[in-house]
């Protein structure tokens, strides 16, 4: 086994090796160290892996030291010969810029495709050669049903956060894209969890893989301070405008159960002179994009984000984490302060808690078998008239409701943003009732 300060001994090419370099990092963390191996084997995959542990380079750099190492046979355009499908669009993006910068010295071309953008740029960019592909399951789809991309030459499949690809609905559409792929090819499976559904998943398409796992199933990042406030909901953005300023907090990142909720409460925050936005499945992705960037370089210090719209996150050193709302599946509460406390930071993350949620709190503990601290918010006063205020805001701009007698909505077509992030399976979940550390040595995709 590699030392954890050795990457040339892993095996990988000379030009990857610049690129790590030049990127900065110094180490791989224990993802890589037991993936790297098994993918240049050519070994099928299993790996449980949360978001953080550098799990996207665990696989970019192998498969760009593969498909480099491989003579380039006959490859006409628009015939990628590396496919890897993630969840959301956010998260395709991230991965896309993953391979450009660790191929950056390698004569390897890359495309990524998502929904909620025109498809025209992407069907020009399948009219030339594309090494490695990078998608949502929904627009490579249309991909297909356009005959714009051609899967019969895939060598390698990634499933990257397959179990979130399951949570939002996308069974169907996985294995109807693993029909088109051709039978003798290298996969590759990143999952948070492997549940029951994960692991019918895999039983119908790996063959004899290897398995890595990093972490205990469901642990809490170990680095992550938590806390719950027990508060009544009419309060809960009050007492969150409150600690924002009480404790100066310059970066954070705030969830939700709903879009509507997302909107609502990033409003009332930006009327209490805390700029905020939020981001959601109805957010055209410029506005996603643009807020995330803001995000990222200060500029915005209050992120609200529903589950969907956060998974997969790519924010380093992300201090603080605010939970406005408890998640109805337990499981999720690991993947939304999983978003701080990365590599090798130190994070926060607390929990507006009203008492109709105390059963999702126990529930959470249960599943991390410890019992959260209780914090106190020593000198907040309720304003007088915050309840009646909070009424007329909900009554003022409730979301509005399709009657029976309206029409639905058109079935979206190929240009039109869909399926990331808006399954019924989504809609379903989300409906339901600055100073860092100074940085340690860091290793590739620590950030992802």
């Amino acid at each position: 086994m590699p030392t954890q300060t050795d990457f040339s001994s892993l095996g990988l090419a000379a030009p990857l090796l610049s690129a790590i370099q030049e990127a900065g990092y110094t180490s791989p963390t224990p993802i890589q160290l037991q993936a790297i191996p098994q993918v240049l084997a050519g070994r099928d995959l299993l790996a449980a892996a949360q978001t953080g542990t550098g799990k996207t380079a665990a696989f970019t750099l192998p498969l760009l030291h593969l498909l480099s190492a491989n003579p380039l046979h006959p490859h006409p355009p628009g015939r990628p010969r590396c496919l890897i499908l993630t969840p959301t669009r956010e998260l395709a993006a991230q991965v896309a810029e993953s391979v450009k910068t660790y191929g950056k010295h390698l004569p390897l071309t890359s495309l990524v495709m998502f929904g909620g953008v025109n498809i025209n740029p992407q069907i020009s960019a399948l009219k030339k050669r594309v090494d490695i592909l990078v998608a949502t399951p929904g627009r490579l789809l249309d991909h297909v049903q356009q005959r714009t991309v051609d899967l019969s030459g895939i060598e390698i499949l990634v499933l990257d956060e397959a179990d979130r690809m399951l949570d939002m609905g996308f069974i169907r559409d996985i294995r109807k894209i693993l029909a088109l792929l051709p039978k003798t090819r290298q996969n590759l499976l990143f999952s948070a969890t492997f549940s029951t559904e994960i692991r019918a998943l895999v039983a119908s398409f790996l063959h004899n893989p290897a398995t890595v796992e990093v972490a205990p199933p469901n642990a809490a990042a170990e680095r992550v301070e938590q806390a719950v406030y027990q508060i009544a909901q009419k309060q809960k953005r009050e007492l969150l405008a409150w600690l924002i300023k009480e404790q100066q907090w310059f970066q954070v990142l705030v969830f939700t159960r709903t879009k509507h909720g997302a909107n609502k409460l990033a409003e009332y925050l930006t009327r209490h002179d805390i700029e905020a936005a939020a981001i959601h499945g109805n957010k055209s992705q410029a506005a996603r994009t643009r807020a995330l960037a803001k995000f990222k370089d200060g500029s915005l210090p209050v992120l609200v984000a529903t589950d969907i719209a956060a998974r997969g996150l790519d924010i380093e050193q992300l201090p603080q984490v605010v939970n406005f709302e408890l998640p109805n599946v337990a499981e999720d509460y690991v993947h939304r302060i999983g978003r701080t406390g990365r590599a090798g930071m130190s994070g926060h993350a607390i929990s507006l808690v009203d008492g109709e949620e105390l059963n999702l709190l126990s529930a959470i503990e249960r599943l991390m078998s410890k019992r959260i601290p209780r914090a106190t918010a020593t000198g907040f006063v309720p304003q007088v008239g915050a309840d009646a205020a909070y009424d007329r805001d909900l009554a003022r701009e409730a979301p509005p409701r399709r009657g029976r007698s309206q029409r639905p909505p058109a079935r979206p077509n190929a240009s039109t943003p869909h399926r990331e992030g808006t399954t019924n399976a989504t809609r379903r979940t989300q409906n339901a009732p600055r100073r860092p550390a100074p940085t340690a040595a860091r290793a590739p995709g620590n950030k992802h």
